[in-house]
């Protein structure tokens, strides 16, 4: 007699163990773009800057609930505990260009009449932010090239490993001070022409201004020797070790 009652009380527990299920969450997650335009899904990332990450909030069971979203951006190690930039959109994006290791936290609020489902301090008491690390910075421009189209020094660029750079110039000179070329990404460089015909052999100088996410600035000026007839065996002979 007593089981049309019992059954009764687990279904009703169903249903409210359902219903409780159904208010708003969020699942913050971060895609990172790089300079070469890699991307990676991260929760936690290291890179060079200048880096792209794309923030999303992944709102689930939202229904008639009123939203508001605040992405806030913290520099870890700062004086002050204050955000250096707060964003309001559901979804945003924003390319670090400072060195350090940066928190990203969600904090949303979903109103439906008097009641409130909020993520703010107390859930990110426990909760683990997005962080993301960028690198200090880095710059060596090599002495010499050879584009002699062997495909081993035929550009003059900067060195491999590179970093964080967020401003970047570099211009050759010949020897009586005639601008050659000049160009404004780390990843170009100048292969050896001049108005389209091969620059002759000897000694030219390079001009590099550029700033780091760190802070730092180069002002690097160097000899550059183009060695178009040199034949490499070994592609580190003819830059600075």
């Amino acid at each position: 007699m007593r089981r049309p009652y019992l059954l009764c009380l687990i279904l009703a527990w169903c249903c409210i163990s359902a219903s409780a299920q159904d208010y708003p969450t969020i699942n913050p997650t971060a895609i990172y773009t790089n300079a070469k335009g890699e991307q990676e899904e991260s929760s936690n990332y290291s890179g060079s800057a200048p880096l792209t990450g794309r923030f999303e909030a992944h709102p689930e069971n939202v229904g008639s609930y009123n939203a508001y979203y605040e992405w806030r951006f913290t520099l870890v190690g700062e004086e002050s505990d204050e955000p250096y930039l707060i964003r309001y959109e559901e979804d945003t994006e924003y390319t670090f260009t400072k060195a350090g290791t940066h928190h990203i936290q969600l904090y949303a609020i979903f109103t439906q009449g008097n009641d409130t489902i909020a993520y703010t301090d107390e859930y990110w008491q426990d909760a683990e932010p997005l962080s993301v690390t960028i690198s200090e910075s880095k710059l060596e421009m090599p002495n010499a090239f050879s584009p002699n189209n062997d495909k081993i020094n035929d550009i003059y660029q900067a060195k491999d490993g590179y970093q964080s750079l967020v401003e970047f110039h570099a211009t050759i000179y010949n020897r009586w001070g005639q601008k050659i070329y000049e160009w404004d990404d780390p990843a170009g460089g100048w292969d050896g022409t001049f108005h389209g015909k091969d620059a002759k052999e000897g000694v030219y100088f390079v001009l590099v201004k550029a700033k780091g996410a760190d802070g730092r600035i180069y002002n690097i000026r160097r000899d550059v020797n183009l060695l178009r007839g040199y034949r490499n065996q070994d592609s580190s002979s003819t830059t600075d070790q």
